[in-house]
């Protein structure tokens, strides 16, 4: 389990550390191999861009995955930074059944 002060791996960390180097994939040969710029990708990798859905599918068939695993990391990412600096909204008063 991860501790709770630390921020979760960003899915293009995971996508360099845990995919790509123990392959000996480089950046530039997957890029190719799905047919982006090695720019699309390295942004990812760099943590200057996030996984969407049309990314989390490429993945997911590259490594014959399924694609809600990267998007699943994206939301962990997400929602950690989002915490780190959110309000909290006061809740609503819950409603009764009649």
């Amino acid at each position: 389990m991860r501790p709770k002060h630390r921020s979760p791996s960003h899915p293009g960390v995971v996508l360099l550390k845990d995919f790509l180097e123990p392959r000996e994939i480089s950046q530039k040969q997957f890029a190719e191999h799905l047919g982006w710029t090695y720019a699309r990708l390295n942004e990812i990798i760099n943590m200057r861009r996030g996984v969407t859905a049309d990314s989390a599918l490429a993945f997911s068939e590259a490594f014959c995955m399924e694609p809600t695993f990267w998007l699943n990391l994206q939301c962990d990412w997400d929602l950690w930074h989002a915490k780190q600096v959110h309000s909290p909204v006061k809740p609503l008063p819950c409603f009764k059944e009649k």
